[in-house]
């Protein structure tokens, strides 16, 4: 247990996900005190949204009730990534509900438009960018511009920002194009906003999971499977294969690093992409 972590304000964006790396993250701040905001776009729909990515608002009501169950001081909103005016509002509705905010998880992200470069579409490519890297930013914009209000809380300090990225962030892969440049930036962006707000005591990391069977993960596993004309269970005994600790990642591998970074424990860390990934990935 982090006992820092009481009484603390965080905004978990897409964490309206049953079973994902959201939820998980937020049920982890949840059990050490922290008071949640549990963000996901709502009802969506369409091409650009499909239900195997983004959670209808019943869906995030029960991710709500599961953070609730461990910590009352849940609540939720809704909000496109990609709009400048709602992120800014997400961020207006954790400090009109609590009064401040200590911590901003950046995990919302789109990981289901795959497929060859030369017929990615420029609507796919935007879709991509703009939710997985500008939505971060604009998180990033407001929630540093509230933490920068707020006194500096002892040795833990003002504020702390994680954002997920990838193993993605560090390494390509093929027929995920908009997906790596979209992570690879998520660390650029981390490494620069470190340095700025380093001096007002935020620190800013990011993580860096390999593969995840959520949700999303299993849509992952049934396309890769069938692009490379695999089962999915030959797909993931070759991915197995390649982990030096012999398994997939689970969601609660990244939620224990990222409860772990929002301490204090972890006060003088900051501008760092921490690998977690089994060894699969070392850089």
């Amino acid at each position: 247990m982090y006992s820092d972590l009481e009484g603390k304000v965080a905004v978990v964006t897409g964490a309206g996900r049953r079973n994902g790396l959201g939820e998980a993250i937020a049920k982890k701040l949840a059990a050490n005190g922290a008071k949640l905001v549990i963000h996901d776009l709502g009802d969506a729909g369409g091409n650009k949204s499909p239900t195997h990515d983004v959670d209808a608002s019943e869906e995030i009501a029960e991710v709500v009730n599961g953070v609730r169950a461990i910590n009352p001081d849940v609540t939720s909103f809704e909000a496109d990534m990609r709009d400048e005016q709602q992120v800014e509002a997400l961020i207006e509705h954790a400090v009109e509900t609590y009064g401040k905010l200590d911590i901003l998880v950046n995990n919302a992200g789109v990981g289901y438009l795959f497929g060859p470069l030369v017929d990615a579409t420029q609507e796919m490519w935007d879709t991509v960018l703009n939710v997985n890297l500008r939505g971060a930013f604009f998180s990033m914009k407001y929630a540093i511009r509230q933490m920068l209000t707020q006194e500096i809380q002892d040795e833990w300090g003002r504020g702390r920002v994680v954002s997920i990225g990838s193993r993605g962030s560090k390494s390509g892969s093929a027929l995920t194009s908009s997906y790596i440049a979209s992570k690879h930036g998520l660390i650029g962006l981390t490494r620069s906003a470190a340095i700025e707000y380093g001096g007002d005591q935020i620190t800013v990391n990011a993580l860096c999971p390999n593969h995840v069977t959520t949700g999303l993960g299993s849509w992952q596993n049934d396309y890769m499977a069938k692009m490379r004309g695999q089962s999915v269970d030959e797909y993931l005994a070759a991915m197995r294969a390649r982990i030096p600790l012999g398994r997939v990642g689970e969601v609660d591998d990244t939620a224990n690093a990222c409860t772990f970074l929002c301490s204090g424990q972890a006060r003088y860390i900051t501008g760092e992409s921490m690998n977690i990934s089994g060894g699969e990935e070392m850089h």
